[in-house]
């Protein structure tokens, strides 16, 4: 028998200390590198978008790949181009938490829509307000004291 999911995750995470590095100028290089690694990972991407503090993922996680794994090797791989680019002047890394959020792949086109405008989004919400409202809508406990 063959392997189906359908899995359709949105990954967030932030910079270190929630420093606005990520330039609009170098989001989009950025954002090309971390979707070619979730495809060498056979997932498959849907949207990768964010603002000067932190980024979404948009992705189908393949069957073999784990959650935790994925992000970490996110998270590596992308700190060592952004400083081998020189990408980002003051980036300091990623944080250590994430946030990862299942979806049913009926709202896979308002969640692409939803990233997609992170921008305009975060004009009138800060991220912390955005996360607080995700962790809300999904019913996660959480403790303010670790939150990212």
């Amino acid at each position: 028998m063959s392997t189906y999911t359908q899995i359709l995750y949105q990954i967030i995470f932030s910079t270190k200390y929630r420093e606005r590095t990520l330039t609009k100028a170098g989001r989009p290089i950025l954002f090309q590198y971390i979707g070619g690694l979730l495809k060498n990972k056979q997932c498959h991407v849907y949207k990768i978008n964010g603002v000067e503090d932190h980024l979404h993922i948009v992705t189908h996680l393949h069957p073999s790949i784990a959650l935790a794994s994925l992000v970490k090797d996110i998270k590596v791989a992308s700190s060592a181009f952004i400083k081998e680019q020189q990408l980002f002047k003051n980036f300091e890394g990623w944080q250590d938490g994430y946030g990862a959020f299942t979806y049913s792949i009926k709202e896979r086109d308002r969640l692409i829509d939803y990233v997609q405008q992170q921008e305009i989004h975060h004009h009138t919400k800060s991220f912390r307000e955005e996360y607080l409202d995700l962790l809300n809508e999904q019913g996660i406990a959480f403790e303010e004291q670790y939150l990212i």
